[in-house]
């Protein structure tokens, strides 16, 4: 009887301590992320054409509420709705005398327990020779995936792909719970630039997740064997793990970027005004854009 009592018992406290931590977690992601837009600014050297071409990329984190069935930022309405952390990720380089700038948008539902992925990706590339676009809705199937591109072999496109992880989606993930990033074997679809950039077509690859902790960061690594493409992400142990550098390396060559100024609870999108330009500052950018 008093084993049996002394098991319960011990049931019970290890169900409310994970209760506990828990709540503790959330209570931890509400505090932050729920105060304005995060933005990072990161120096880059980005490997494009077998070379590497300095520039500069910004992350820019936000949480918004999210319509699950139109997948669209819920404006005005009723509709069925549920916080996401939306990371704008964008990097501007130029090679030889044009530019290159790009742009992906990923929205990864805070409720990590009810959506195990994001719901939408999106992706923009412009040069000086053309646009390229692609988009990523999460289906009850998997993905259904849009393709837009001036390239003859990209073309137009819209297909559905099996369940599988994002790659685009391991950004937000690792800010929110690092512990939670897929480790070992499984199927994942690499990076919306890599594929971009190397006009292959949007499939999943098996990949190889490992992380590794120190006592000041987690280093994450995504290894793709049949493509020959890594990705590592250095990013703090401590909430809200704050990513301080990342590594891409395929067959361009190692693209890096090293985190350099940061602004947090930021309302930008209401700077908007000449005066506001000043501000640009902070982040180490030029009052014009570059």
């Amino acid at each position: 009887m008093d084993m049996k009592f002394n098991q319960q018992t011990l049931l019970l406290f290890s169900i409310l301590g994970c209760h506990s931590i828990l709540a503790a977690n959330e209570q931890k992601i509400n505090d932050f992320w729920f105060n304005g837009a995060e933005i990072n600014r990161y120096d880059l050297t980005q490997a494009r054409y077998g070379q590497q071409h300095p520039g500069h990329a910004e992350f820019i984190f936000v949480t918004e509420p999210f319509l699950t069935d139109q997948q669209v930022k819920q404006e005005y309405g009723n509709g069925l709705a549920t916080p996401v952390l939306k990371l704008n990720a964008l990097r501007t380089f130029n090679t030889g005398i044009y530019s290159y700038r790009t742009m992906a948008s990923t929205f990864r539902p805070i409720d990590l327990a009810t959506y195990p992925h994001a719901l939408k990706s999106t992706t923009s590339i412009q040069d000086w020779c053309g646009q390229a676009f692609q988009q990523i809705n999460r289906t009850q199937a998997g993905w259904q995936v849009e393709v837009r591109s001036y390239f003859q072999n990209a073309g137009d496109a819209s297909y559905q792909l099996a369940d599988a992880w994002l790659e685009d989606e391991l950004w937000l993930l690792a800010r929110l719970a690092p512990k939670k990033l897929p480790i070992g074997e499984f199927n994942m679809l690499p990076g919306s630039l890599y594929l971009r950039f190397n006009h292959q077509p949007i499939a999943t690859q098996t990949a190889k997740g490992s992380l590794s902790v120190t006592d000041s960061e987690y280093v994450y690594s995504v290894i793709y064997p049949n493509i020959n493409r890594m990705l590592t992400l250095h990013l703090d142990r401590e909430f809200p793990h704050i990513i301080r550098k990342w590594i891409e390396s395929d067959p361009q060559g190692t693209t890096t970027a090293l985190l350099k100024d940061r602004i947090m609870n930021s309302y930008y999108w209401s700077e908007n005004g000449p005066g506001d330009r000043v501000k640009r500052k902070e982040l180490g950018l030029a009052p014009v854009a570059d």
